[in-house]
């Protein structure tokens, strides 16, 4: 099999400038924002590699969902567009040919019913009264007819507290994913998207999981059970408590997690990069961090633990190092 070329790297300053551009112009830009735009992109040949993606990347797509488009370049963004001028820019670091994944993204985010950016909690109430909690960077469809109730997770994580129905109008409640359906049987549960696999843990009642492709296979979890599963198998069951839902109050919970493995799961919580030296990666820490205030939970764990944070980027890029 041939492999692909890598792509030359681009300072992620940049690509976020580039995609802002790219945001801009495809919102009916005026002349001067034309020729601003131009001279930005011959003002280095950084800046020309990085212009040159974009516009490779609009011609992919024809336009840019309408729902990025920015009227002015020094509007502040909010929350939302924040997060997708980052997917934007993140789309523009990778190689060409892989930009097949653009279409998940804009599937994922930008069209779906709910959906949180980076860093951001939300609570919904549903027309049958279940609370739907999403966590950071989580997009969700919900489909209620008179048979059915059903929510379509399509990334990230949420956190579901069913509401009773009574016997006559029942209609089963379920989440469905790529990797297959989880149906509550009365319960409180969370679910979580983590590449091609689901995890789902059930703090109360029961949810019945049915991959997707394994020849009608189920399994029920009850009360304190976890567990991951593809579209095909089901993995082993395990224990679970309320630490996996301690984001839903703010919090990250380590019980001697690996320090690379706290890096990964803090970084769905913030706008950048955090990666961690390979001679600090298998540093065990425990603790509650505050997912809602990254920086905190950063000086909290250097204050703790001999570890530093390295910045740069405007602290876009953290490097976690031995002191």
């Amino acid at each position: 099999m041939q492999r692909l070329p890598r792509p030359e790297a681009i300072d992620p300053r940049i690509l976020d400038e580039a995609a802002e551009w790219l945001m801009q112009l495809s919102a009916g830009a005026r002349a001067e924002d034309h020729r601003a735009c131009e001279r930005w992109s011959q003002s280095s040949p950084e800046h020309a590699r990085a212009w040159a993606r974009a516009q490779l990347l609009l011609n992919k797509l024809g336009a840019l969902p309408p729902s990025l488009a920015m009227p002015t370049l020094n509007r502040a963004p909010d929350a939302g567009r924040r997060a997708a001028l980052a997917k934007l820019a993140a789309v523009l670091a990778i190689a060409p040919a892989s930009w097949g994944i653009w279409s998940v993204f804009q599937a994922q985010d930008w069209m779906a019913d709910f959906s949180t950016a980076i860093g951001e909690r939300r609570v919904l109430r549903l027309a049958d009264n279940t609370e739907l909690t999403l966590n950071t960077a989580t997009a969700v469809d919900v489909h209620f007819n008179s048979t059915q109730r059903n929510v379509r997770l399509r990334s990230g994580e949420i956190m579901v507290q069913t509401a009773h129905e009574d016997a006559a109008v029942y209609r089963p409640f379920s989440v469905n994913t790529l990797q297959g359906q989880m149906e509550a049987l009365g319960t409180r549960f969370s679910v979580r998207l983590d590449g091609d696999t689901t995890h789902l843990a059930v703090l109360e009642g029961a949810v019945r999981i049915t991959p997707e492709r394994a020849g009608g296979a189920q399994q029920v979890l009850r009360a304190g059970q976890q567990a991951s599963f593809t579209e095909k198998n089901i993995a082993d069951v395990a224990l679970a408590d309320d630490a996996v839902i301690a984001w839903t109050q703010g919090m990250l919970v380590a019980d001697k997690m690996r320090l690379a493995d706290f890096a990964t799961e803090l970084s769905r919580y913030r706008s950048g990069i955090v990666r961690v030296d390979p001679t600090v990666a298998n540093v065990r820490i425990s603790g509650a961090y505050p997912v809602g205030d990254t920086d905190k939970a950063l000086a909290m764990l250097v204050s703790t633990y001999p570890v530093d944070a390295m910045t740069r980027v405007r602290g876009r890029w953290i490097t976690l190092v031995a002191r």
